[in-house]
């Protein structure tokens, strides 16, 4: 399979990582990697984040759109086998929730949320419309994926049920890969970050936890590692400030056991030339 001249979107140098034998991570560079041959991956996801839907003075609806073409042309060209909107869904008001739903069950794939601080709807009412609660798992082609919550229903900043926490992270001890999705950050290494030392150290001890996305600090768009774990941002796709791009996060699950993700800048469609792989 030849991608040496794929109209691949632009890619932010230091966004592009893989998570090697030993949990090591390597980064790249754009114009020096090859990616995999498609038939090597053995399950893609995209996360995304922040779309602010309702936000006064911005693109909210057009945004929101652009990212599900964005996302579903992923699915067309190199394959997709669910998304995660990772919080801040809509912006303060819920009368804008089930019109930003509307724009995402136009995805041509499964797709998952998380709760977000200006997602301000209690648990009934998020349940009633995403069928999932605010702390949610479920499995993908042998692999586990959690869903925290660090917001109540007001916007404030909390810690995830770390008893819920605790049992599904115990669930999945055995599994080969866990992923874990939640809006907030729960080290202080953002001015945003809640701290949660109690959770980050459950995750410390889950030997197969390979990774933790974020949003919520648009400004952000790499890794953070502590103590040997990997917390990955994803910047925004809306809402009226943050990186200079709006993007989404890909994730890659070899058949080798590795993991390729990298962050996606598809507004400045510049091409990026591959080598031939496979």
């Amino acid at each position: 399979m030849d991608f040496s001249r794929r109209a691949f979107l632009d890619v932010s140098l230091k966004s592009i990582f893989m998570i090697g034998a030993g949990n090591m991570l390597q980064s790249f560079s754009s114009d020096t990697f090859k990616m995999p041959a498609r038939e090597d991956v053995r399950l893609r996801f995209a996360v995304a984040s922040d779309g602010h839907f309702g936000q006064p003075e911005t693109q909210f609806e057009q945004r929101h759109l652009e990212l599900v073409s964005w996302i579903n042309g992923e699915k067309a060209q190199r394959g997709i086998d669910f998304t995660v909107i990772n919080g801040d869904i809509f912006h303060d008001n819920p009368v804008f929730l089930p019109q930003a739903k509307n724009v995402f069950d136009q995805l041509e794939m499964p797709y998952f949320v998380s709760h977000g601080n200006h997602d301000k709807v209690d648990e009934p009412t998020w349940k009633k419309t995403w069928g999932i609660s605010l702390h949610h798992s479920f499995k993908k082609k042998g692999t586990a994926f959690m869903i925290l919550n660090t917001a109540d229903e007001g916007g404030k900043y909390i810690c995830p049920d770390l008893e819920w926490t605790r049992n599904e992270l115990a669930k999945f001890k055995n599994e080969k890969e866990l992923f874990v999705f939640m809006h907030i950050t729960p080290v202080s290494w953002t001015k945003n970050a809640i701290p949660c030392p109690e959770l980050v150290e459950m995750f410390d001890n889950q030997a197969n936890l390979k990774g933790v996305f974020h949003g919520h600090d648009h400004d952000q768009d790499g890794v953070k590692e502590n103590n040997g774990k990997y917390y990955f941002f994803d910047a925004h796709f809306g809402g009226n400030w943050g990186t200079d791009y709006r993007g989404y996060r890909i994730v890659e699950i070899l058949k080798n056991g590795e993991i390729l993700t990298y962050q996606m800048n598809p507004s400045s469609q510049k091409q990026v030339n591959y080598n031939k792989i496979g």
